[in-house]
């Protein structure tokens, strides 16, 4: 374990099972539909990956990248576009695939953006779902795992774009992000 971590929450193991089933229910609710799978950058990639490779059907790839972070622990509530999709949505059936949803801003933002472009449908899938912190109204169709209001790095979400490639969900020890960056 990096010894940056407090705890391993969610283990590599639980997150690709978790991916599978929830592969299994996006391949079966889609079928027959025009899928296009949105992946929020950058914090998503790993996720939408692994749960790409396990849809069974026909789909489409896009990805947008979007920031209200920095490089703090906490969203500035301000949201910002700084990639969008390369394609039209129109008519198509939109699945947002997200790391965390944590406030909501981002996800309400985004979904906001998306229901303009007029697609036939518009559900969002998060890995992981921190409701303590909920701040805007979310329906989230596809839910991997609820965790406790800590800062969590590995599969994707980071600190400072550090630990991202760490293959499990992992709690950040407090005094990392409490002292002043390298």
């Amino acid at each position: 374990m990096n010894s940056d971590v407090k705890k391993v929450l969610i283990s590599e193991a639980e997150i690709q099972q978790k991916v599978k089933e929830l592969a299994e229910r996006i391949s079966k609710d889609y079928k027959g539909k025009h899928l296009l799978m949105i992946c929020i950058l950058k914090g998503a990639i790993m996720f939408y990956s692994d749960l790409a490779r396990n849809i069974s059907i026909p789909m489409a790839m896009d990805f947008m990248a979007v920031s209200s972070y920095g490089a703090g622990t906490k969203t500035s509530g301000e949201v910002r576009i700084l990639k969008d999709l390369s394609g039209p949505a129109e008519g198509l059936d939109i699945l947002i695939v997200e790391d965390i949803l944590d406030s909501g801003n981002t996800l309400n933002y985004i979904e906001n953006i998306l229901k303009d472009r007029n697609p036939a449908s518009l559900k969002i899938c998060t890995l992981l779902d921190k409701p303590e912190r909920r701040e805007k109204p979310i329906v989230v169709d596809y839910v991997g795992f609820a965790i406790p209001d800590e800062f969590v790095i590995g599969y994707g979400l980071d600190y400072s774009e550090r630990y991202r490639n760490l293959p499990y969900i992992g709690v950040l020890k407090e005094e990392v992000y409490a002292s002043p960056a390298e």
